[in-house]
């Protein structure tokens, strides 16, 4: 089902005109400067492309599954949004005089990766490999391949903030590393109390 909302929602965006689509992610995007607390949660349903699309919708389609089934859909729902809205957050307090609007799912995703890696910890995820011009897969555990991307998310957050990099475009770090750890704490918090199954490793 939020594959599917987010999915539409994009289709709508871009079948706009430019105009049309500039106002319509003027108005649902979160814009630091002019912060309104609805677009905590608008904000992730918008995406800049179809790459930004299709790419966070991968990720939600490896990892979502698993995290629904010990939460339960209701409460999986809440978790998302309460995870994007936690990332936009962090965004926000990073980010402040920032006019460049903020869109997309990512930051929601990275608390269902925040999950994941606290539910699943040993996991293993096949991962493609590119070795010179060849390519291999390594079966790596989700508590390397996760916590390897989280750090990435607070380096470049890091390197950014020391750039000042306040008014440019460009990736959400904070609001990565914001909505990880959302995830990582809220999983237990709402997490149904019977038993779960593990479905199996992963392919990355």
């Amino acid at each position: 089902m939020l594959i599917a909302l987010n999915a539409a929602i994009f289709l709508y965006q871009v079948s706009l005109d430019s105009f049309s689509r500039n106002h319509f992610v003027m108005e649902y995007a979160m814009v630091p400067s002019r912060f309104e607390p609805s677009t905590l949660f608008t904000s992730m349903f918008l995406h800049g492309g179809w790459m930004h699309l299709i790419g966070n919708m991968w990720f939600l389609w490896i990892f979502g599954d698993n995290i629904e089934d010990i939460l339960g859909p209701g409460r999986y729902i809440l978790f998302y949004l309460a995870c994007g809205a936690a990332a936009a957050f962090t965004h926000l307090m990073f980010n402040s005089d920032s006019r460049v609007p903020t869109v997309g799912a990512s930051g929601a995703i990275a608390g269902v990766m925040g999950g994941y890696i606290r539910k699943f910890p040993h996991s293993k995820i096949v991962t493609l490999i590119p070795i010179l011009i060849f390519f291999t897969t390594m079966e790596v555990p989700a508590y390397f391949m996760l916590g390897y991307w989280f750090l990435i998310q607070v380096w470049s957050g890091v390197g950014d903030s020391a750039r000042s990099s306040v008014g440019e475009g460009g990736v959400a770090w904070w609001a990565h590393a914001g909505g990880f750890l959302a995830g990582v704490v809220l999983v237990d918090i709402l997490q149904k109390r019977e038993r779960y199954s593990h479905r199996g490793d992963l392919r990355w």
